[in-house]
């Protein structure tokens, strides 16, 4: 059935049981690991294609996303993995009646090529005469033909800017209320996760949930709006102080939240509230269920619609990543503006609270990481142990979870030996996943959720000889990390105007990489928030980095088929005072808070300058100094730490 003026709930959002994986599980749901095979789509995409025509739609679009536009999603939503059997967190599926395309960015290339079969076009984002997944299913629309979507799966921009063009050549949008993936996939569907939510204190939060409602109230207020309608779950779990478990990694809870200047309303099952959580909510939130959103929506905008006056004023705000679905149910462009969410602005910008717990977290996780690459080392060189990527994986959660406040990873840890280290979000799984081998580049990117902060580490080492041009391009890449650190700018430069300092040294050899170099850090939140950020994307030129802004710092270079190399801190921008002021300005720069060392005899010390240098030794003697009474009785991590914190020097 086609969707036209109204939408129903699609049944996707409906309530289902906790899924659970036979591995691992921590407060944040289960581990999950990827099979790089490929997957054989045939059937599912002649059943899709038949579903196709029975709604009279000639393409059909599955986005990566779920109805919040959350990036990390649990796996009953992922739909667009299913159909296409590339799991990458990225991307979007686009299938007509004859071809089928999958779109995604570089850090995903060699993985989608691995993965898809020979129904699919892999669309290669960024690259020159590669079109966009928009433009490709303007295309296969020619002819006046019906483009069909989930409407909760894409934003209301989105959907505004795509029909615009379809109308060009006669096509249309239409979004179709039955999701036609969720009905072939019914039978072996995971259930949705019902997890209990949580309180998360304000010893660690910094602020009340009060005080939050508050400022976003008082920002409403001088904006004329009649509420903020808010579907992004990491802003709701900000905003309320609550942490939950639906997605694993992501301490979030599905969910919506509508504030106005008279009433606050948090829209949750309520058999995922405890006693300790409504409590907390007392009498200043009012609980609803999850799935009467799209009622409500549609009774505000009725409301509003009696009650406004004629110039317009004091329409809803919604987040421009809010649903087109939510969007048309609140009343579509005459009752909502669009913007990108206020909430997101004030929870990028850390308090003093967040920050402190965000120093002393990358301690603690900077020990472990230590702990684990000196284990790791003696096992393979000093042992000779056969060791495969999911076994040291493992054997750092282990070590992780020894530590205070720990609550779970906040991603699926990417344990990668030689070849598999240019597959840039490379997931090992057992059985199928390499052995690691002593004599070629480690490569290792991982995360943890504590209950004070979040922590992203990625670190490269060569348990024997590397190569002349393994050390060259690994110190390019450190060159490009140093440039970020040690950054001064000033206020209202965006993260877009600063990547260059990362990209500099490898550009002068002709080398480069496909991903971003910077995103931001939840709070004990998820482990990639914007709004802000480092890289070239154009959303990067929008938002200005800000003092309290937490980003990671992770240059890299991959050779496909060879290895990967990457190194990631996570950084704070923070007030400087440089010898001067132009133009009266407040000036910025960056504090690094990961503390575990960089791969030493990777570092080819000729080619970085004396300032450069300093840095290595000034950052090791920080990291000794913070982290060594962790290894008090542990001689092994201690010896490792020592070893590979010694000054380095032409």
């Amino acid at each position: 059935m086609l969707l036209s003026h109204s939408i129903r709930l699609c049944s996707s959002l409906r309530p289902l049981r906790p899924f659970s994986h036979p591995r691992f599980f921590s407060v944040f749901g289960p581990r999950y690991t990827v099979d790089m095979g490929t997957v054989d789509t045939t059937e599912r995409l002649t059943r899709l294609r038949q579903l196709m025509r029975d709604n009279k739609v000639d393409v059909y679009i599955v986005p990566s996303e779920d109805s919040h536009q959350s990036e990390y999603i649990a796996p009953c939503d992922g739909r667009r993995e299913f159909i296409s059997g590339f799991s990458g967190s990225a991307g979007t599926a686009i299938i007509s009646l004859s071809k089928a395309a999958l779109s995604t960015d570089g850090r995903y290339f060699n993985q989608a090529a691995k993965q898809l079969d020979s129904n699919w076009q892999l669309l290669k984002r960024g690259i020159e005469n590669v079109p966009t997944w928009q433009e490709w299913t303007t295309e296969q629309a020619e002819g006046g033909k019906a483009v069909g979507v989930d409407p909760s799966l894409i934003t209301a921009s989105g959907a505004r800017k795509l029909a615009e063009t379809l109308e060009k050549n006669g096509s249309s949008l239409v979004g179709v209320e039955q999701n036609l993936v969720d009905l072939i996939w019914a039978k072996d569907r995971p259930a949705r996760p019902n997890e209990k939510v949580r309180v998360h204190p304000k010893k660690y939060a910094g602020k009340s949930f009060q005080e939050k409602v508050a400022e976003l109230r008082k920002d409403l207020e001088s904006k004329k709006k009649a509420g903020f309608v808010i579907s992004m779950l990491d802003e709701i779990a900000w905003l309320f102080n609550l942490r939950g478990s639906d997605i694993p990694y992501n301490p979030v809870f599905f969910s919506y939240a509508v504030v106005t200047p008279t009433t606050v309303e948090l829209y949750v099952d309520d058999d995922k509230l405890t006693p300790e959580v409504k409590a907390h909510l007392g009498q200043d939130v009012v609980i609803k269920p999850y799935d009467s959103i799209y009622a409500d929506a549609k009774a505000l905008s009725a409301a509003r619609s009696q009650s406004s006056s004629a110039d317009g004023q004091e329409k809803f705000l919604l987040s421009n990543k809010g649903s087109w679905a939510l969007s048309l149910s609140l009343g579509g462009e005459d009752q909502v503006e669009e913007t990108r969410s206020p909430i997101a602005d004030a929870k990028a910008i850390k308090n003093d609270t967040e920050l402190e717990g965000m120093r002393a977290c990358h301690i603690r996780d900077g020990a472990a990481l230590t702990e684990y690459f000196a284990w790791l080392e003696n096992e393979l060189i000093n042992k000779k142990t056969v060791l495969d990527e999911v076994d040291a994986a493992d054997k750092l959660e282990q070590i992780r979870s020894k530590h205070d406040l720990f609550a779970g990873l906040s991603f699926d840890t990417i344990s990668s030996t030689g070849p598999n280290g240019a597959v840039i979000h490379y997931k090992p799984e057992k059985g199928s996943c390499s052995i690691i081998d002593p004599k070629a580049i480690y490569l290792c990117d991982s995360g943890c959720q504590y209950f004070d902060g979040t922590t992203d580490t990625t670190r490269t080492f060569h348990f024997g000889e590397p190569t002349a041009f393994e050390k060259r391009a690994f110190t390019l890449v450190l060159k490009g990390c140093i440039g970020i650190d040690t950054a001064v700018f000033p206020k209202g430069t965006s993260g877009f105007a600063i990547d260059v300092l990362a990209r500099q040294h490898l550009w002068k050899e002709g080398l480069d990489f496909l991903h971003g170099t910077g995103h931001g850090i939840g709070s004990y939140l998820n482990v990639h928030e914007g709004p802000m950020g480092i890289g070239t994307r154009v959303q990067y030129t929008e938002v200005p980095l800000a003092a309290g802004n937490v980003i990671s710092d992770e240059p890299g270079y991959y050779e496909d088929g060879k290895f990967g190399i990457r190194i990631e801190n996570v950084v704070v921008a923070r007030e400087v005072n440089p010898p001067h002021k132009f133009g009266d300005k407040q000036w910025l720069g960056f504090e690094h808070v990961t503390m575990t060392p960089i791969g030493r005899n990777l570092i080819e010390p000729s080619l970085l300058s004396d300032e450069e240098i300093k840095w290595v030794n000034d950052y090791h003697a920080e990291i000794r100094e913070k982290t060594q009474h962790f290894f008090q009785a542990d001689e092994l991590t201690r010896k490792w730490l020592e070893r590979e914190t010694q000054p380095i020097s032409k």
